[in-house]
């Protein structure tokens, strides 16, 4: 069994992407509720799959916003988007749209995972779906300024991102030396 590599410093980046991602998952499982809720309506008979739907949708909104009202630091719709994938089967058209609802209630949590930058003395990587590993010789410079980490690499791309608030910063000064000793080492 191979050993994971260990990473003398990992910086946590800010996620800006989890505020886009709430907004759609509460948008497509409101729209959904209310489409169901339509069909009902216009079959002018009891279905109980948009019944269910509908109940259990806006359950889990409510359940969501209760959770939020608490403080609690994430909230997920996957199981509103999962349902509502599950009754859109049932639906008269736009069936297909189970698979969308799928993939989406699959890949909220890669897309609300905060990113995180294992430095170890050989490459860098990036913690993604799809991880990347960047060597050090692909690297200019690399610093931590003001709660800001900026990589710059050799092919004249730039990275910067805001670190997550509840990351220390105070290893700033030694995180940056460790990174400058790095950089100047000759390539293995």
């Amino acid at each position: 069994m191979a050993e994971a590599p260990v990473y003398p410093y990992v910086v946590t980046l800010k996620n800006e992407t989890s505020r886009y991602v709430n907004l759609i998952g509460f948008l497509l499982s409101v729209c959904s509720a209310l489409l169901f809720l339509r069909e009902l309506i216009l079959k002018n008979t009891l279905v109980p799959a948009y019944l269910a739907g509908i109940l259990f949708i806006l359950g889990l909104i409510l359940w969501n916003y209760i959770q939020y009202r608490k403080g609690k630091k994430e909230i997920y719709f996957a199981k509103a988007l999962l349902i509502a994938g599950l009754v859109w089967t049932r639906m008269p058209y736009f069936q297909w749209l189970v698979v969308v609802f799928a993939i989406l209630a699959l890949l909220e949590y890669q897309a609300k995972h905060e990113l995180e930058i294992g430095f170890s003395e050989d490459h860098i990587v990036f913690n993604r779906l799809i991880k990347k590993k960047y060597p050090w010789s692909a690297i200019d410079n690399v610093i931590i300024r003001d709660g800001l980490l900026t990589i710059d690499f050799k092919n004249n791309r730039l990275l910067q991102k805001e670190l997550d608030d509840s990351e220390n910063t105070t290893y700033e000064q030694e995180f940056n030396d460790w990174c400058r000793q790095q950089l100047s080492l000759p390539p293995a």
